[in-house]
């Protein structure tokens, strides 16, 4: 069975050597992703706390843009998601609530 892509209407944009609409926003949302990945980094290597406390600020902050810049992007149809099959959602949690065992604090 093949399922529908959940998408918007694409926003249709010229095809030009020039920086359309959405070339702008898949780089800002590059860059982003990046800033959130050495932003990442960086907390876990902090042992200054002020400096942990201002550099976690500015991680959500960039964390927020990216995904605000996601939901521009998948509402212009820029982005399209498919939706999980049953059958492999149930495969998963199987899967993965077999090594709840695993832990060493049970809940």
């Amino acid at each position: 069975m093949t399922q529908q892509k959940i998408q918007n209407p694409e926003l249709q944009v010229p095809k030009t050597p020039q920086m359309s609409e959405r070339d702008f926003l898949n780089d800002q949302l590059a860059t982003e992703k990046n800033m959130t990945n050495s932003y990442s980094v960086a907390l876990n290597e902090l042992s200054h706390n002020q400096l942990y406390q201002d550099i976690a600020a500015i991680f959500n902050e960039t964390q927020n843009c990216q995904r605000d810049l996601y939901n521009v992007m998948f509402k212009k149809g820029f982005y399209a998601i498919e939706p999980a099959e049953q059958q492999k959602l149930t495969e998963s949690y199987q899967q993965f609530s077999g090594y709840q065992s695993q832990f060493p604090y049970q809940q």
